[in-house]
């Protein structure tokens, strides 16, 4: 399998960012991120996906979706759309039938910043997620870099200081969307993970100091989706598209915060008797399974099942047997700027009888 980093989530200024396409992509260029998917709110902004290059490094970008209801207020229940080709915010007003319009669409559905916290000193709304009955989805942005910000900001001096200091924010996804995920998974569904960095690129003022919260490259160095494929991008822009879209579908990928330190060459498989498998996937078990986790820098591993952590290790590897079926997925932390931060969390392998 190949490796692909994709950063996801972000608005440009046909919504409410501050850059265009090109600037976007300019600035993944400067960092390590291959693809770019671009999710304006209420606008499918069709004619700007193509490859970027700067010398022998090249970007993809793609353009989603991510639809809200506006005559909602407060503004909640947000879902990205990526990969249904046509404009689907007509359906914006109930969650269900815009999910089930994705589906026939032939298009992926993630809900934007499940649990999203106010933060009322700079007039920030709570926009959380709201109608849990709905199915059909394809998975939750997990860890979503601006309601993190909001959680820990407590007035205008903290927002000042993460201003300026934006690498001192990340600690994880939210503990209630860990623990909201793995209820999910508990009642059967299949809900992928993505970490999204809802980049604006905003120009702010307090008082005399001026500021962009955050810029580009800066959210593009930080909290990205890494995608297993079978070969690197081809350069063929509906082969490539297919490709990541069928990666996303199928969990076959982990969110890894790649500030601290470079997460790429993450893997989390099982083996058996006669199968073998990755995030995202199922595997029988007959006799036992082999978890194996690796990952690139020493660091704190949890092999967690059923949203419990059954094994910790630090250092490069953890390996498991097992004959007890269920969901295992993977958390790894490491230091950083003083605390000790989420670094890597992968999607789960589902071990079934």
């Amino acid at each position: 399998m190949y490796e692909l980093i994709l950063n996801l989530h972000m608005h440009t200024c046909y919504s409410d960012g501050s850059g265009l396409h090109a600037d976007l992509a300019q600035a993944a260029l400067k960092t390590e991120v291959d693809v770019l998917l671009v999710s304006d709110h209420n606008v499918w902004v069709q004619g700007v996906e193509k490859y970027y290059r700067n010398g022998r490094r090249r970007v993809l970008l793609l353009c989603g979706e991510e639809i809200h209801d506006q005559d909602r207020d407060p503004q909640k229940n947000h879902l990205l759309v990526f990969g249904a080709e046509r404009e689907l915010a007509t359906f914006a007003d109930d969650p269900q039938t815009l999910i089930q319009a994705v589906r026939a669409a032939g298009g992926l559905s993630f809900i934007a910043h499940p649990i999203d916290p106010p933060l009322p000193a700079f007039g920030e709304e709570d926009i959380s997620w709201v109608n849990w009955e709905v199915r059909g989805y394809t998975g939750i942005e997990l860890w979503n870099g601006f309601s993190e910000l909001k959680s820990i900001v407590r007035g205008k001096l903290d927002g000042l200081f993460y201003a300026y200091f934006p690498e001192a924010i990340a600690r994880g996804p939210l503990p209630q969307t860990l623990a909201l995920w793995d209820r999910l998974l508990a009642s059967g569904q299949k809900v992928v993970a993505v970490g999204g960095s809802d980049a604006h690129a905003r120009r702010m003022s307090l008082g005399p100091l001026h500021r962009v919260i955050f810029p580009y490259e800066y959210h593009f160095s930080a909290i990205n989706t890494h995608l297993l494929v079978p070969h690197p991008l081809l350069g063929n822009l509906e082969e490539d598209k297919r490709m990541i879209y069928r990666a996303l579908a199928a969990g076959h990928c982990f969110i890894g915060y790649d500030l601290p330190a470079p997460t790429r060459g993450f893997s989390f498989t099982a083996q058996g008797q006669e199968q073998n498998a990755w995030m995202g996937d199922d595997i029988q078990v007959e006799k036992a399974i082999t978890l194996q986790v690796k990952v690139p820098s020493a660091a704190e591993i949890r092999l967690l099942k059923d949203g419990k952590v059954i094994r910790t290790v630090h250092g490069l590897a953890l390996s498991h047997i097992t004959e007890e079926t269920g969901i295992y997925r993977v958390e790894v932390y490491r230091h950083f700027l003083g605390r000790k931060r989420g670094w890597i969390f992968s999607n789960p392998i589902y071990v079934r009888r």
